[in-house]
C-alpha cells in the first residue's frame, strides 16, 4: 500500500514538473527569437525563473519522496534501490531546467 503511494506521489509531482519545466522552456524560446536587446534579456531572465522554480519543485518533492523512502527502507531493507531512485528522480527536472538555460 505504502509503495503504492509512493509511486503515485512521485509519478504526479514528476508530471506537474515536467509540464511547468515545459512551459517556461517554451516561453523563454520564444522570447530568445526576438531581434531587440531587451527581449533577449527578458529570455535571459524567464529562463533564470525557469531554473528556479526547476530547483524549488525539486527541493518539495525529494523532501517528501525522501521521508516516504526513509521510512520505507526502514520497513524492508532490500528495497534501498527502489527507493533511492524515486528519491532521485525529481533531480532529472532541474537537470533538464539547468540545460534548458544553457542552451538559452
Amino acid at each position: 500500500m505504502r509503495e503504492m503511494k509512493l509511486v503515485r506521489m512521485g509519478m504526479r509531482l514528476l508530471l506537474v514538473l515536467s509540464g511547468l519545466t515545459l512551459l517556461a522552456g517554451v516561453v523563454s524560446a520564444a522570447l530568445s527569437d526576438a531581434e531587440l536587446a531587451e527581449k533577449d534579456t527578458m529570455a535571459k531572465l524567464g529562463a533564470g525563473i525557469a531554473l528556479g522554480g526547476c530547483g524549488i519543485g525539486t527541493g518539495l518533492g525529494q523532501g517528501q519522496i525522501g521521508a516516504a523512502a526513509v521510512g520505507w527502507v526502514a520497513e524492508d531493507g532490500s528495497k534501498i534501490g527502489l527507493a533511492l531512485m524515486f528519491t532521485v528522480l525529481p533531480e532529472t527536472i532541474l537537470m533538464f531546467g539547468f540545460i534548458g538555460m544553457f542552451l538559452l
